[in-house]
């Protein structure tokens, strides 16, 4: 089974999620997860929430222990996580009920994804869905990509 999720799906992926949950979010700002979360807050849409037994709160809102202790439904779980957490924290991705599980890049466990897809889920990996989305967003120019300056001359400083 292939698992490189191209970018059209990835794309529908994302346009028809309704709420982002971020296991493993970190309140340290050196993190990818945190700029994530910062991105996420500031720049779509999305509900976002997030997962860590550690913190109460990040970013002004509440921290969840588990995704059990989330309210609402689930929709994309976005995965901050080590891989020997990877099969554990997909069975609670699915007995949340989400739609999606999106393992961060880096992240690669394909029979945590097997699993996952088994129980309907859809699955992305080794993607981030801040740059993703952003991509779609028309947004890549906050991480100083897509300037929309294409040119093989070198700028001079200012």
């Amino acid at each position: 089974m292939s698992y490189d999720v191209g970018a059209v799906e990835r794309r529908r992926l994302l346009g028809r999620t309704k709420s982002v949950t971020v296991v493993g979010a970190s309140a340290n700002p050196a993190r990818p997860s945190y700029f994530v979360a910062t991105y996420l807050l500031s720049s779509t849409r999305y509900e976002v929430n997030f997962v860590n037994p550690r913190l109460d709160t990040l970013l002004g809102r509440p921290v969840y222990p588990s995704l059990a202790d989330v309210p609402g439904e689930l929709d994309l779980v976005s995965v901050f996580r080590k891989h020997d957490d990877l099969p554990g924290v997909a069975e609670e991705v699915i007995d949340a009920g989400a739609r999606t599980l999106w393992l961060q890049l880096g992240l690669w466990h394909e029979p945590a994804a097997d699993r996952a897809r088994e129980a309907g889920l859809d699955v992305v990996m080794n993607r981030c869905v801040k740059i993703e989305h952003a991509r779609f967003a028309g947004g890549l120019h906050l991480a100083g990509f897509n300037t929309g300056v294409i040119s093989s001359r070198r700028q001079t400083a200012p």
